[in-house]
This record gives structure tokens, sequence and C-alpha cells, in this order.
């Protein structure tokens, strides 16, 4: 997996910075049935952003939402889809099922290292959140209800990983009120690929009159594109030449997705509901998801790898919400567990090539006979994530003109990291201990906690202004242990060199002592064993006006915040925690088939965390950063007459506003102390996201026959971003320039059945979404060459080729 290509030195820079942008419109609710998706009478969505039922219209905040028929004229089928019509939503994907996702350009570069800091951005599935460490879930959005996105600060209500926004994805209950069912088909081709389908359905069932039981179940084959070619090369200090013929596979990049839910619902009684559900999923993804440019390429979707690279992703959760009334209150109790196993496998040889060539480091990469080996290196990881949710809350009538809602919040999340960095058939001596040939070993545990209180309060003053406020006291306990770097033998300053002996000296000081007991299984010895709290309070305020039931305006004032963290290298302190303070002015109006939502905003972020590859590529992060993020967003929708039109776009103006130091101080003058330097100035511009992102789509609904036919034409453009936040970085790389994808679909229904044949990205375009480089920096950009072979290689993700598609689904 690209992504997880790190370097351990700050002269070679081997970062894949993902980003892609996607930012567009949100489409009416057109339900399928009533207990699919709920709406009102007029066609307007019931969401759940305030943690109530509203409608959408009435919510005095940025709320976009995705309905379930939308979601399938959409030709979603996973988060990324998804994010294509979401208002300032922008996702970073390398690989199926590692994701990050932003809101309103809140975003710095982050590399989204297992050490490095959470996501600003919380993940829910239903009632849990599923944003694990290093990101949310990949899940196949089937039999959705809706997916709602929350812009701007969630905190009050969301907590800690809703720094920046909210994204939620709600679910078909369970219904009553008979036996129905779905099943689908699906075929299609990716140019330049190979062929994929899709394979889905759901079966509702009553159980009586007082219970019901949802089984969902699917399976996906996403075809490749991207084609591993033929390449050797040859190491400069030990003149081993490696090819990566037992690898070579043209269309490579495939993916395979299954998983299932099943979900019970349970009417105790008129007030009192149970509803556990349980879902799982399994992705394999095979290859690598960049085209490589480099001296080894010649065509436009190829790369040059010399060892395996996929991934294995495999999660489980189950959660159980129980819903009724004490008097005329409405109680909520919610709970939930998720496990998670990913199993990655990453070519790591341009590590072992550009380093050789650097620092003739192929000296040392010898056998314990002293000769030199083929020094081509590759990762192996294991990583085993746990997740523990709870929430009691509690609101007051939703008529009521003072109203209340509040509660306490837990969650315990822990991520087993598990990375082997192998070079094959090296000496004894630079083996980390207690492994077979690992040239570096990353075992630890990072646990986060969070605890919290939270309540909102609101006061109609008149019939028409409705005035809000908001806290949230939270806790968080953060800790990181294990071990992480090089044997002994292979350095003097790193790795088992600083693992704690039994007199508590660090070996390197302790050469003849004896290793303290591991803390962590597996680990050979302990070299970090750090834990950081903190406890605060964060605030929202909201003045809400109507002018009448089809329009409103507000005023809102909030603030989020991402917990601080550990920082493994031992001269290193932990980070703080960084802060959002979103001043935001709104309006709502709509009437019928028409809606015109939208938002002007101006954020600031203080403290931000900013991160960095340092010495031996080690990420550190430093609460080193203040920005501002100034935007607006909009949306305009029309409906009647089987005829639908809707176009939304978002602007954001983000930079820094003080110098990004290495050394970070309260000043932010970089050029103290000795060895501070500047790596961005005030004023850069944050990078991954577009000043402009916007959409446009088009539909006619008309019949054919006893059919329903429809056509459709979307429309998304992404403008130009920076690559990177630090100066000489974005030099390197370059920047990632605007692109635009047209979608269209022509389609037809009856009461049973669904036909339709579908194109994304018809114009077949190679958007750039991010871009890494593997390199030595002083030539780096140059491209490899006979002459210039250090200038590096280059990997960009783009967007995915043009896909034709047939779906066929009937209704039972």
């Amino acid at each position: 997996m690209r992504s997880l290509k790190t370097t351990r030195s700050v002269r070679l820079s081997m970062a894949v910075l993902l980003a892609s942008s996607a930012m567009s419109i949100a489409m009416p609710a057109m339900a399928q049935d009533a207990a699919e998706e709920e709406a009102t009478e007029d066609g307007g969505i019931i969401v759940t952003a305030n943690k109530r039922e509203q409608n959408l219209q009435d919510v005095p905040a940025a709320v976009t939402a995705l309905g379930n028929e939308a979601l399938d004229q959409l030709q979603v089928n996973e988060l990324q889809d998804v994010v294509k019509f979401l208002p300032s939503v922008t996702i970073q994907q390398g690989a199926p099922g590692f994701a990050q996702v932003y809101f309103r350009g809140v975003a710095s570069g982050e590399n989204a290292n297992h050490s490095a800091s959470l996501p600003t951005v919380g993940t829910y599935l239903d009632e849990m959140p599923i944003t694990t460490i290093q990101g949310a879930l990949d899940i196949h959005a089937y039999d959705l209800a809706r997916v709602e996105a929350l812009a701007g600060p969630q905190g009050t209500l969301y907590g800690a990983s809703s720094m920046a926004g909210t994204l939620k994805l709600i679910t078909n209950a369970p219904d009553t009120s008979g036996f129905y069912g779905n099943a689908g088909l699906e075929i299609n081709n990716v140019a330049h690929g190979d062929f994929g389908g899709v394979a889905e359905g759901f079966v509702n069932a009553p159980l009586g009159e007082n219970a019901a039981v949802r089984v969902v179940g699917w399976y996906r084959k996403d075809g490749g594109y991207i084609d591993n070619i033929a390449g050797s090369r040859t190491y400069a200090t030990s003149g081993v030449t490696r090819n990566n013929a037992a690898f070579v596979e043209k269309d490579y990049n495939d993916v395979e997705t299954y998983g299932a839910r099943a979900a019970l619902g349970i009417d105790l009684n008129d007030s009192w509901t149970i509803k556990p559900v349980v879902m799982g999923q399994v992705q394999k993804a095979n290859g690598s998801f960049s085209r490589e440019r480099s001296g080894q390429t010649t065509g436009s979707l190829q790369t040059v790898q010399y060892e395996a690279e996929g991934s294995k992703d495999r999660w489980i959760s189950g959660a159980l919400t129980v819903e009724g009334k004490l008097g005329n209150w409405d109680v909520t109790l919610t709970g939930g567990h998720l496990r998670r196993k990913t199993e990655t496998e990453s070519d790591y040889s341009d590590y072992s090539y550009f380093y050789d060539a650097l620092n003739g480091y192929g000296t040392g990469w010898v056998d314990n006979a002293g000769n030199a080996i083929d020094p081509t290196q590759y990762i192996q990881g294991i990583d085993r994530y746990k997740k523990t949710y709870g929430e009691f809350r509690v609101s007051s009538p939703a008529d009521a003109p003072l109203r209340f809602i509040g509660g306490l919040f837990y969650q315990r999340q822990s991520h087993n990291i598990e990375q082997n960095y192998i070079i094959d058939n090296i000496a004894d001596a630079i083996t980390v201990p207690g492994t077979a040939s690992n040239i570096w070993l990353t075992k630890q545990l990072r646990t986060d906690r969070d605890y919290a209180a939270f309540g909102e309060l609101s006061f109609d003053v008149t019939d028409k202004l409705t005035l809000t406020g908001g806290a949230r006291l939270y806790k968080f306990d953060n800790s990181l242990f294990g071990f992480f770097g090089y044997a002994r033998g292979y350095s003097g300053n790193t790795g088992v060199a600083r693992c704690i002996t039994t007199t508590g000296q660090e070996f390197r000081d302790n050469p003849t002592g004896t290793f303290a007991t591991p803390i962590l299984s597996g680990a050979p010895c302990t070299n970090v064993n750090k834990s950081t709290s903190s406890t605060d309070a964060i605030y929202k305020v909201n003045a809400t006006y109507k002018f009448s039931d089809d329009a409103l305006v507000y005023a809102t004032w909030s603030r989020g915040f991402r917990p601080g963290g550990i920082n493994r290298r031992g001269t290193l302190p932990p980070y703080g925690p960084d802060q959002l303070d979103n001043y935001e002015l709104g309006w709502k109006l709509g009437s019928g088939g028409f809606r015109f939502n939208g938002a002007v905003y101006q954020e600031d972020w203080n403290n931000i965390q900013l991160s960095f590859l340092g010495a031996n590529g080690l990420t550190e992060i430093r609460n080193a950063g203040v920005a501002r993020i100034r935007g607006i967003e909009s949306e305009l929708g029309y409906n009647a007459g089987g005829f639908t039109f809707s176009t939304g776009f978002s602007y954001n103006d983000s930079k820094i506003r003080e110098n990004f130091c290495r050394i970070a101080n309260a000043t932010f003058d970089c050029t103290t102390p000795v060895g501070n330097a500047t790596l961005a100035p005030a004023g850069s511009r944050l990078p991954v996201t577009p000043k402009f992102k916007g959409n446009a789509l088009v539909r006619y609904e008309f019949p054919i026959s006893d059919w329903d036919g429809h056509v459709q034409l979307a429309f998304n453009y992404t403008g130009g971003r920076t690559s990177d936040l630090r100066t000489v970085q974005k030099a390197i790389k370059g920047g990632l320039g605007a692109y635009a994808t047209f979608d269209l679909s022509f389609g037809m229904k009856n009461d049973d059945w669904s036909v339709e044949i579908f194109g994304t990205n018809l114009l077949d375009k190679y958007g750039r979404v991010n871009t890494g480089v593997s390199c030595v920096e002083t030539v780096c950009g140059t491209g490899v060459t006979p002459t210039t072979p250090l200038g590096g290689s280059f990997y960009d993700t783009l967007v995915k080729p043009r896909l034709i598609g047939l779906k066929v689904s009937r209704d039972f």
C-alpha cells in the first residue's frame, strides 16, 4: 500500500500525501418506501443532525443529506463516491479502506501515521462512532436510509473527533409493516482495465406485530486498471540487480468487498424499543492504486513494484440502542463495540534504493558471512483496532418553548500496531531481536480514552426567534507504549539502543544490562511508554430567526477540538489539543420543489497539530500553527413534474497566519534557536482542498409505456490544489491541477423491476487527487533517467477511469 511508504531520513522525501477533493450538491430525498426513508409530506427529508428528528430545512446548521434513492441514482458504492456529492467535504484515499475525511479545508497535509494525530472529522454508523485512529471505515453503501454531512465544529453534541464536521451513515431500520425486500445485480467495466460487478440484497420480515428483522448482504468486485510492468534496478553499493518478474501483472489493483448486516427491532410497548444490530465487512485490495512517473514507466496507468502490495481489511461491529420515554421526556441509551484487523503488504524498495544511493547504506546490508545481499525492502503490517462506546442522553419535548438535550459519553479505542520492515537474509546482528529478518520493527499499543458530559438548551424568545446555547465538558486520556526502531547492531542511538533495562537506564548507557520485561507482548523490549491527558470545555451559541415556515436565517459561534497525543520520539513532549472556532451566518429557503440553502463562515484554527517527518523518518507533531479559513457554500435545487435540477458549490480561502517553524515557539520566529528553519511562511495556503469545487445535476423522468424512464447527467468540478504545506516539498511535488468529470445514466423501472445503464467519468479524465515522491532531495524532481538516477519516482493517485455499467434489480 503506497500510503504506508514513509522514510527514516529528513533528506529522503518519501511521503505519499493523500489528497482527494469533492464537493457538490444535495439531491432531494425521493423515498422508495416510507419504511426505508423518513420524509415529510412535501418531499423534505428527516435528519438527526441535532440528535432529534427534524426536517432538514428546519435545522439551523449547514447540513447536507442524501436519501436512499438519491444514493442509488448517483452510483454510490463507497465513501469516496458519497463525498462527490457532499458540500465542503474532501477525502484523502490512497487505497480502499484507508481514508481521511476533511470539511471546509481544515487540513494541514498530515500523513495519518498510526502514532500521529486523530482525525478532524467524526464518522458515525447510526449512533455508533466508527472513526478509528487512522481513519473511517469504508462501508459499502447499500440499504442506507440516508447520509448526513454536518459541516463545521460539532463538538457540543458529537465530541472529540468532530472538530471540523461529522459524517453520519444512517441504515434502514427493521419495519413491522410487512414482508418485503430487494435484490440487485450489476456488471461494469473500467476503461483500460478489467470487469467488475455487484450483487446485493435485503429482506425485511415482521416477527409478529411488535418485532421485525432486517438482513442485508453485498458482494462487490472492482476491476483493476493499474499495470505493474516489468522493470529492474541496480543498487549502487552492492551492485546487486533486482527485477520484478514475479510481480508483473496487468490490471493488478482489483478489489473484492463483501459483508452483511442483521438488525432486530422490538417494540416492548408503546414507549420503549430495543434495536440490536450486527454488521461486518471484508475488503481485499490487491496491488498499488498509484500510477508511477519515473524513468521506468511509459504509460499513464503503470507502476513498477518489486514486492507484493495489497491489504485485507476485516471488521465487525455490534451495537444496541434502547429508546423510550420517562414521562414526556425522550431517553436514549446506546452502546457498542467494534473490532477491526488490517493486514497490509507494501513494496519499500524505493527506500533501499535511494537511501543506498545517497548514503552508501548498502555496505551494512550483508548476511552473516559478510556478503552483500539483495537489499530490497518490504513491509508486512498487522494492525488491530478495538473500539467501545456508550452514550446516555435525554431530551425534553420538541414542541415546548424551552428545550433541552444532554447526556454522558464514554469511548475507548485502542490500536495494536505491528509494522515489519523486512530485508530478507540480513545478518543476525542487524536483525531486530525476536524477528526473522526485520531491519526495523514497530510494535506499539496506542489507547485513546474520551469522557464527556454535554448539553444544549434552546429557548423560543418569540414564535420566530430561538436562542440556543451548548457546552461540552470533556476529558481525554491517551497513551502509547511498546517498541520501534532498529537492532543494536544497526543503530547505536535508536531502537534497541533506547530500550529500558532493569536498572532503569537505556541500553545504550548500560550495554551489559538486561532488558526490563516488555510491557507489550510481541515487542523485544520497551523504548516508548508515554501518556497525556487534559480536561477542558467547549461551547456553542446559536440564534435562529424564522421569517416563515419556508425561510430562516441563523448565526452560530461554535468550537470544536481534537485531543492531544504522544510524540514517540523520547526528546519531544506530547502535543496538545487544537481548536477550531467557527463564525457562521446561514440561510435556508424552500417551498414545494424549490430549495436554496447556504452559509458564509470564518473558521480560526489554533494550535494546529502540524506533523512532518523528522530524523530517522519518525513523524513529529507540534502545536505549531495558526490558520484562518474564510468560505461560502451554497446549494440550489428544483424538482417538479419529473424534472430535477440541483447545483452546489463551495469556496474556501484557507491560509496559515503565522510561520510554520521546524522548532515551534510562541513568537513563530523561525530564526531561533539554532537549527530552526521556516518550513512554510505565513500566508501559505493549506493543502489538500481546492478553493472552488462545484457540481450540477439534471434529471428528467418520463413514462415509457407501463414503465417510468429517466435520464440523468451529473457534473463535478474540483479546482487546483497545493500538494503540501511546506515550501520545499510543495515545489518538488508540484501542484494538483483542476479536473472535471461527467456522469450519465439512463434507466426505467416499474413496480417490481429496475434497469439502468450508467457511465461515470465519461470523458475518462485522469484527475490527480494526490501525489507523492520517493527521491534524494538534492536532485528531487528531475526524474529517474540514466543520467539522473536519483531524480525520483512520483506516485499519483487518480480519479477512477471511465466506468460503464448495467444494473438490474427487483423489489419483492
